[in-house]
């Protein structure tokens, strides 16, 4: 038995256990795997017509003082013979401290090769301060970030339109700005204001293609008062913004988002934005949860229909990394 029996791949908030051959009247544990705050196990137990599948944080300190409180999706796929895939139900905001915590049992005979996904939805800890469960992915960090480039101040002028002196005319309404703080965030802003473009004369920027709401957000994100919420609505709006107008921090922070919670859903979306934005690591993550993740064969009507619109150069990295991955596997 090699080492990578017990691996455990993760990408994104899936964590994934390739068992090649699972004999009857056998137990395996995982190998740890980090997930959030903390390393967590898998382990299977298989009589000969039931299979155990459990789910917990390793014991630390942390797991003893503050475990966490999972919510997640469950699946295992067998593809020895026919292939056969179960999901356990939604599980939401489960405490998980021990391996007695969460059970699984699939009564269904399982043998030789199984596949097991852990799609993590949400982790919550308990704050000392307050008392109550917060997601430790809720908050994230872009509003610090947004904040070291631009000060609080900066965010009052926007809202309570302190001197604004140039409009911006979005689709569907008006949000008045400021040239100095615009061209000091913005290189292309920047050359708007110094070079005799109709954008000086006007005193008035036209983004047509960008609703009232996003653009209300992307000016957030330059002064310096966004809200995480907002960034997670928009963030493909802001996408688009941050390469029009050349703002790597807030391309930057998109990107780290955008791969944060790939799911199959979003996956193709991503993949396309990856590429038509040129974001490597997003295109890498997208690349893998559909091939090495084996994603393709749950949304293989989304992806037929991807496939057939996508780029020319494109869809030829995603056949090499098939052909790649798959190679004789």
């Amino acid at each position: 038995m090699t080492d990578s029996a017990y691996r455990v791949d993760t990408i994104s908030r899936l964590a994934q256990w390739r068992i090649l051959n699972l004999s009857s009247s056998t137990y395996r544990k995982s190998d740890p795997f980090k997930m959030g705050l903390w390393n967590w196990h898998l382990s299977v137990e298989k009589s000969k017509m039931l299979l155990n599948v459990k789910l917990y944080p390793e014991v630390s300190t942390l797991s003893r003082e503050n475990p966490p409180v999972a919510s997640f999706v469950l699946r295992v796929v067998s593809s020895t013979g026919e292939r056969k895939a179960f999901s356990h139900p939604e599980v939401i905001d489960k405490k998980i401290k021990t391996n007695e915590d969460f059970l699984w049992t699939i009564e269904v005979p399982l043998t030789g090769k199984i596949i097991i996904d852990v799609e993590f939805l949400d982790l919550k800890v308990l704050s000392q301060d307050s008392g109550e469960f917060y997601s430790i992915w809720a908050d994230g960090s872009t509003r610090n970030q947004s904040e070291v480039a631009a000060v609080t101040s900066l965010g009052r002028m926007l809202t309570e339109s302190i001197y604004t002196d140039v409009t911006i005319n979005a689709s569907g309404g008006s949000i008045g700005a400021h040239r100095a703080v615009l061209a000091a965030r913005s290189p292309v802003f920047r050359s708007m204001f110094l070079h005799d473009l109709k954008e000086k004369e006007l005193s008035a920027i036209n983004i047509p293609d960008m609703p009232l709401d996003a653009c209300r957000a992307f000016l957030s994100y330059i002064y310096g008062n966004i809200q995480n919420e907002d960034f997670l609505t928009h963030r493909l709006a802001l996408l688009q913004a941050a390469d029009k107008y050349d703002i790597a921090d807030l391309k930057d922070a998109c990107h780290m988002s955008l791969v944060e919670d790939i799911d199959a859903k979003n996956v193709l979306e991503r993949l396309q934005n990856a590429y038509l934005y040129q974001l490597p690591e997003l295109k890498a993550s997208c690349m893998r949860y559909l091939v090495k993740f084996g994603k393709i064969f749950e949304i293989r009507e989304e992806f037929n229909v991807f496939m057939q619109c996508a780029d020319r150069d494109l869809i030829s990295e995603v056949f090499h990394e098939v052909l790649t991955t798959w190679k004789g596997f």
